[in-house]
């Protein structure tokens, strides 16, 4: 049985759980790599990350590098004596950093690689329509998500899983997966597994302002999967004509009604203190949206203070 020293390397809310049960494991993590504080809010005060505020909360040593390859930072990095190192949402490592530690860097990933490469896994699962998803942890090597496997499990994706959902299932999964992972790699019994490359793979590009807008000449099905797999951040969005106005308004969740009828394509109908959009076979139906300037509200909420237009129409 091997004595780790462990450095952990990650930011947002999703490594936290990592942290905490590497900890509550009685690992010895010796330091914690974090992005630098943010200025952040109308008053631009500097906003610590998730990680930062539970690494201090806990005792941790902090180490906040703006360049991973400055030299400062690798003799820091080199004095904290770490044997491994583990990644959970954190950016590109350089060679001289993952190559450091004597048992290897490394990552975990919320997808079952080699499906879902990428700066959104999570997002584009539910994008997909997948109806499962997983973390897998692998040893970082010199391109991005390629390393060699160690371990793997999967997660269900319900129909009306929206990415909230899937994102905590992932990080409860992938927390208790690195700590399954840190014990073989203690007990010297780690197998590793090469990524097979086939042309089926799909990717998980960063999410842009083109790929999270609405196509609604796609299917209904594949609409709701955009918005779904978009809830609650970044959110999906589109133009609404209404009237002289054209209005940006984020949507977060519909319903799909398949119902012949007699509109033409993109109409916004207003009845009965309900929305929906008309499609080529059948309609959306919006349940939760949020319009410029205002907050997220429920669409029956959102008419009793708001008219339509009768003409209105998405862009």
């Amino acid at each position: 049985m091997k004595d780790l020293r462990i450095v952990f390397m990650g930011t947002p809310e999703f490594a936290v759980s990592t942290l905490k049960k590497i900890l509550d494991n009685k690992f010895n993590v010796v330091g914690v790599i974090t992005a630098p504080d943010k200025p952040s809010g109308r008053g631009r005060k500097l906003q610590q990350s998730a990680v930062k505020e539970f690494a201090v909360a806990n005792n941790l040593n902090v180490l906040q590098p703006t360049n991973l390859k400055s030299e400062e930072f690798l003799k820091e990095l080199k004095a904290l004596q770490a044997n491994v190192q583990v990644v959970v949402a954190f950016r590109m490592l350089p060679k001289a950093v993952w190559q450091m530690p004597e048992m290897g860097t490394f990552n975990l990933h919320a997808s079952l690689l080699p499906q879902y490469r990428g700066a959104a896994p999570i997002n584009w699962a539910i994008i997909n329509g997948e109806t499962k998803s997983g973390v897998s942890t692998f040893f970082i090597d010199e391109k991005i998500d390629t390393g060699e496997m160690i371990l793997q499990k999967e997660v269900e994706i319900l129909a009306e899983d929206n990415l909230g959902d899937l994102h905590d299932k992932l990080m409860n999964t992938g927390a208790k997966l690195v700590v399954d992972t840190l014990k073989i790699i203690q007990e010297d019994k780690v197998v590793t597994k090469k990524q097979v490359g086939s042309s089926e793979l799909k990717d998980a590009p960063k999410l842009t302002k083109e790929n999270t807008k609405i196509d609604w000449s796609q299917p209904a099905i594949k609409i709701k999967n955009l918005i779904r797999g978009l809830n609650p951040y970044p959110a999906a969005w589109t133009i609404v004509q209404n009237g002289e106005e054209e209005l940006k308004i984020k949507v977060f969740d519909v319903e799909v009604e398949n119902e012949r009828h007699e509109y033409s394509a993109g109409k916004l109908i207003e009845e009965n203190k309900s929305l929906k959009i008309s499609l080529d076979n059948g309609f959306i139906i919006l349940k939760e949206i949020q319009l410029p300037g205002k907050r997220k509200m429920e669409v029956k909420q959102l008419l009793n203070g708001f008219k339509f237009e009768e003409e209105a129409k998405v862009l």
